[in-house]
């Protein structure tokens, strides 16, 4: 028989061992600014949870791309075939089986959430949470929304599942909701210059509309035919683009184009697109009137993702980005004007994950584009901050896309733009970078992260644009539709689509005006100024249309 001081001591060497065999993953010393703890998470509460697998060759999917997007390259826009990205992102045998015996041991039901099996998804309530990954779950409030999560501060991960799970949702990320753009009344935008050539009409100065910006990028008016052409507008957060809207905006600004020219829809996570009149979403029709608007003739279709979502701190982007995935054929261009405040709402792991996503979907040839946001270096208008807040996203596969504003134009106060904290910089942009870091020199030591990717990519003018709700726009609907557009040609002439933008965008820095005034306020401070050549003002410029059609050699 035992003894008590035996057990004691058995039960005591347990207690030490069984910490040994778990080892944190992720953790946070505290909610981000502007989130309390409310209480402990109820333990029957139920929380939908997703993990990212270790994929199979993530090496060998990003070196493929990055051969098939670098001009230099053999293989230069070879994409590759849904397949052959899946096999890439398959995760090993090894992996798919530890980590669900893992779940079916703990009596977790759960599903693969992509085709190719990098992500599961799985329903638990807060107790059997708890004991997965050794956390503690509490609700927390966003003070200025009194939307409530229930996260944690941190979360391990046993020895049998450790180095094949690259993220778990939700967990450590406490993202709010998808941030919509700020609109400004032309009483209270920037008034910009005189126009600065007498080919773009005068009133382009104060107010821009289709025409300003044909005139602006050289973009042509006719109509784009060819039907294997696409370019796909994501709204979220139930905003809806309304027909009648567009066909007023047709009728006053593109009097060449049919009133009837409308587009299609496609839904997920309960989205919808309601016509009633009064529900009528800003941003929806801001980006629908300028794909539509310019992008001419070119086949729209709005991508509506409504607050269903299942993917918790994602707030919806990566159900969209796995639906997308799952289709055979996915919109060429995907245009977003939509964002989170700021890049640490998500993990570092998270974003990683998100990123990899981004860059499967990119490797089969679809050009991907995000608003870089409208808080200039503080990400958010309302950012208390002392050191400078990137936005989301910063993935290097996808074009960031800054605002300009004006004729002649200048870089944009809101045109939020830095340097990631999650990313570091890319080998295409390394050169153009270095060249701005040098004349930055030491100004804003310590206040941002150097060695991080640098954003945006590109700018495209984002002040006093008039639409049927007049104010300010996202950028990346037009720089999306100038992409939209040399894609025709290329199809036209049998020849690949543009597929992932970057490294090709940085290896024709002649084809963009350059934009060498203006600067990104935030923080207490003036922000990054805008330079010749590369900036995190505007990036490598606005589009010439002419110019890029031929870097594209078509």
């Amino acid at each position: 028989m035992l003894s008590s001081t035996t057990v004691f001591l058995a039960l005591l060497a347990s207690a030490w061992a069984a910490p040994a065999s778990w080892a944190v993953h992720e953790s946070r010393d505290s909610a981000p600014q502007g989130f309390v703890r409310s209480s402990a998470a109820p333990a029957d509460h139920v929380i939908s949870m997703r993990i990212n697998l270790a994929q199979g060759n993530l090496a060998g999917l990003e070196s493929a791309l990055r051969a098939a997007s670098s001009p230099s390259s053999p293989t230069f826009r070879q994409w590759l075939s849904t397949e052959q990205v899946n096999a890439y992102a398959k995760p090993t045998t090894e992996t798919t089986d530890a980590v669900t015996k893992w779940l079916s041991t703990n009596n977790v039901d759960y599903k693969l959430a992509t085709v190719a099996g990098d992500w599961l998804s799985f329903e638990v309530p807060v107790s059997t949470a708890s004991q997965l990954f050794n956390a503690n779950f509490s609700t927390y409030t966003h003070i200025a929304t009194n939307q409530t999560s229930v996260r944690t501060l941190q979360y391990s991960l046993p020895a049998a599942v450790q180095g094949h799970i690259n993220a778990v949702t939700p967990t450590t990320s406490f993202s709010k909701r998808s941030r919509l753009p700020s609109v400004l009344s032309p009483a209270n935008a920037k008034r910009a210059a005189a126009a600065s050539s007498a080919t773009i009409p005068s009133d382009c100065s104060s107010a821009i509309t289709p025409t300003c910006l044909q005139d602006l990028y050289n973009i042509p008016a006719t109509a784009a035919t060819n039907k294997n052409n696409s370019l796909g507008v994501l709204a979220m957060g139930d905003q809806y683009a309304n027909k009648a809207d567009l066909a007023d905006f047709l009728t006053e600004y593109r009097t060449d184009m049919s009133s009837a020219t409308t587009f299609a829809l496609t839904t997920l996570d309960g989205g919808s697109n309601s016509q009633n009149a009064s529900m009528a979403g800003t941003e929806a029709n801001l980006d629908i009137q300028y794909t539509v608007g310019i992008a001419t003739g070119v086949p729209v279709t709005l991508v509506a993702v409504g607050d269903t979502f299942q993917d918790g701190d994602n707030q919806g982007f990566l159900d969209t980005i796995t639906t997308l995935l799952a289709e055979t054929s996915p919109p060429l261009v995907l245009t977003t004007s939509y964002g989170l405040p700021v890049e640490s709402d998500l993990s570092r792991s998270l974003s990683i994950a998100l990123c990899n996503a981004y860059m499967q979907l990119t490797a089969r040839g679809v050009s991907i584009l995000f608003a870089t946001g409208d808080g200039g270096v503080a990400a958010s208008p309302d950012a208390n901050c002392t050191t400078f807040q990137p936005s989301f996203p910063t993935c290097p596969y996808v074009t960031l896309v800054g605002a300009t504003s004006g004729v002649p134009e200048t870089g944009a106060d809101l045109s939020a733009g830095g340097f990631s904290n999650y990313f570091g910089t890319t080998s295409w942009q390394a050169d153009d970078v270095a060249g701005y870091l040098e004349i930055l020199g030491t100004e804003y030591s310590g206040k941002y992260n150097r060695t991080g990717r640098a954003y945006p990519d590109v700018s495209a003018q984002g002040v006093n644009v008039q639409v049927y709700v007049n104010g300010t726009i996202n950028p990346s609907p037009i720089f999306s539709s100038v992409v939209a557009l040399i894609n025709e040609q290329l199809l036209n002439a049998g020849k690949s689509l543009l597929g992932f933008l970057n490294p090709w965008l940085y290896a024709n820095p002649g084809a963009f005006n350059d934009i060498t005034t203006g600067s990104n306020p935030g923080c207490g401070t003036s922000g990054f100024p805008a330079a010749k050549g590369w900036d995190p003002v505007t990036g490598l410029g606005s589009p010439n249309y002419t110019a890029l059609l031929a870097a594209a050699n078509v």
